[in-house]
């Protein structure tokens, strides 16, 4: 399977990420409703969305250009291979 190259498919799969995440924190928000459970899943989303910017933008653009990676798999495989061929730092 190749990748999704329509702009409409591209904004319905986005919309559909967006609306998986609205349910999922409603659901969570409405199973423990409290100020505490509120903040923690701001600042996990948070975290995660700043993770994921590292991921594919810092990495690609400041740390190493000459990689394009495809998702989070070919990430976790870079650093992997990358931490196994650094030499050790004294």
């Amino acid at each position: 399977m190749g990748d999704i190259r329509n702009p409409k498919l591209l904004y319905l799969k986005a919309a559909l990420f967006l609306l998986l995440g609205v349910v999922a924190s409603v659901g969570l928000i409405v199973l423990h409703p409290t100020l505490t459970a509120a903040l923690l899943l701001a600042v996990a989303v948070w975290a995660f969305a700043r993770a994921y910017y590292f991921a594919f933008y810092v990495i690609e653009h400041y740390i190493d250009p000459r990689f394009k990676f495809a998702g989070l798999l070919s990430v976790a495989r870079y650093l992997m291979e990358r931490k196994k061929s650094d030499p050790p730092s004294d």
